[in-house]
């Protein structure tokens, strides 16, 4: 059964760095695509970051562009999303996502999700 599990939220004031960590429990996962997506209060799904499979190919929200990095390691079935200079825009539930063949922003391209992680910036 595919799995993912989010870790790494909190609360944390403006102008901090977060890092949010996703374990895969699938091998398989290593040759998908990797995103992170989030659900701030009362709005829509927004596309955060994606990573290819092989890690050299990212794609970004482009207003998250500078401050947020993703990244993949495969041997550990884990992706990560460094934040930083967070603003209490940033608040939101954050969703790890597998299975879009190419890093997309479209969450219709995902096939597994995780639970969320919290992460609530105070200002």
């Amino acid at each position: 059964q595919a799995h993912l599990v989010e870790s790494g939220g909190g609360l944390v004031q403006a102008g901090s760095s977060l890092t949010l960590s996703c374990a895969a429990s699938r091998r398989a996962f290593s040759a998908l695509t990797l995103a992170w997506f989030r659900v701030a209060p009362g709005k829509e799904r927004e596309f955060v970051a994606a990573v290819s499979r092989t890690g050299d190919t990212t794609k970004y929200l482009e207003s998250l562009k500078g401050r947020f990095t993703i990244s993949r390691d495969n041997a550990k079935n884990t992706v990560t999303l460094q934040m930083s200079s967070l603003t209490p825009e940033d608040t939101a539930v954050y969703y790890c996502a597998s299975g879009a063949p190419v890093p997309s922003g479209n969450f219709r391209h995902y096939t597994y999700w995780g639970q969320g992680t919290q992460v609530s910036v105070s200002s």
